[in-house]
């Protein structure tokens, strides 16, 4: 919980009421930030101070060696994706993938934010033949050179790109992508609406900071109280650069984007008054992310509202929108896993169940059609019972 205490005329300084010293944070990456935001008039946006955190090259959470995928913390690991939990994951994806393959007549995979490469691992190997090229669009170095390792038995058919090019056809994938991409927070204070940024303390630690501005999240949050909140341009701008790359192409494509998060209504709801943004360290999770900068994960949850907004505006047609344990299941989970031993479906519940992931965890997806495709509505296996499409 955060307190407030005016400091001057239309500006409110934050400071954590309870705060774990930040000794652990790199010396270097702090002295970036604070460099970044002395330069800005000692205040920067969250969302600035969240893509130094975990994107500056060589420093930040992503950019660096970290373990970061794993099962338990004993493999020094800070949480485990649906790929990591079981290989049935990336089976039963793979039967909806084989299915857009098809209606796009393509046979190239994009996936964005590949961590260990276990999802790609599995991909190519239900898929096999059907895939000429595997593309990775990872900002991660240290990642990409263990997605190098994983999948080096595939050869040439795998390739990185660290940069879009102008015309991408085929299936795009992306699993815990879009909750990693940079939120600004706005919170409502004593009925006025603030950007909550991040500034430098007298005691050099990171602080919050809020200042007046004109933005406001898509929807009003009933009542008068006190409300934190995020909106999300960045992810809605990467799906508008998904639009056009795809459009631009003669077969189009079909994304599938795995993550948690919410629509629109229940993301901003009146007892949603504390935000979504969280840290991750060693399967822990903590609320502080002005902590520990650079050695652990900083996410928030999806407004799946915006996402399909933003590519509609952009000429993509929302295809599905449903729970993770829904998709899968209509992609043959089950059946996947009635031919595993008890452990295996015992992982393979966790994908499904809705206190674990199934529910929480939702899958949208956004494409534009080759014209015979479009002309006998094609609906994407996995959204074919219990699409909440109506619910955006």
């Amino acid at each position: 919980m955060l307190g407030a205490s005016a400091c001057a005329p239309n500006l409110i300084v934050l400071m954590p009421r309870v705060s774990v010293p930040d000794s652990e944070t790199p010396a270097e990456l702090a002295r970036i930030i604070g460099d970044a935001i002395a330069r800005a008039g000692d205040w920067i946006g969250f969302d600035t101070f969240m893509a130094q955190a975990l994107y500056e090259p060589g420093l930040g959470y992503y950019a660096g060696p970290l373990r970061k995928f794993g099962s338990t913390p004993a493999s020094g690991s800070d949480f485990v994706t649906a790929p990591e939990m079981t290989p049935l994951f990336g089976q039963a994806l793979a039967a909806q993938v084989a299915d857009a393959l098809a209606a796009t007549g393509t046979r190239e995979i994009w996936e964005f934010g590949a961590g260990s490469g276990a999802l790609a691992e599995q991909l190519l190997g239900a898929l096999g033949e059907r895939v000429d090229r595997y593309t990775i669009v990872d900002v991660s170095g240290s990642l990409r050179e263990r997605q190098l390792v994983r999948l080096q038995a595939h050869g040439d058919r795998v390739r990185w790109a660290s940069a879009l090019p102008d015309a991408m056809q085929g299936v795009v994938v992306g699993n815990e992508v879009l909750d990693a991409m940079p939120v600004k927070l706005l919170a409502r204070v004593g009925g006025h609406w603030f950007e909550r940024g991040v500034t430098v303390g007298p005691d050099g630690r990171f602080v919050w900071q809020d200042r007046p501005t004109d933005l406001r999240p898509p929807v009003e949050p009933e009542g008068s109280h006190d409300y934190l909140t995020e909106i999300q341009p960045q992810a809605e701008a990467f799906v508008r650069t998904l639009a056009d790359r795809l459009q631009a192409s003669e077969r189009g494509g079909v994304a599938f984007l795995m993550d948690y998060g919410f629509a629109e209504s229940e993301y901003y709801h009146p007892q949603r008054h504390m935000g979504t943004v969280m840290c991750h360290r060693a399967h822990l999770a903590d609320p502080d992310p002005l902590s520990d900068v650079g050695l652990k994960d900083i996410t928030a949850h999806v407004n799946f509202t915006g996402v399909a907004l933003a590519a509609q505006d952009a000429g993509l047609e929302v295809l599905g929108y449903t729970t993770q344990a829904r998709f899968l299941m209509n992609c043959g989970l089950l059946d996947l896993a009635d031919q595993q031993p008890l452990a295996a479906r015992v992982h393979a519940q966790k994908l499904i169940m809705e206190h674990e992931m199934g529910e929480l965890f939702k899958v949208i997806s956004l494409g534009v059609l080759p014209q015979a495709a479009a002309d006998v509505s094609w609906l994407p296996l996995g959204f074919a019972q219990g699409d909440r499409t109506h619910t955006l």
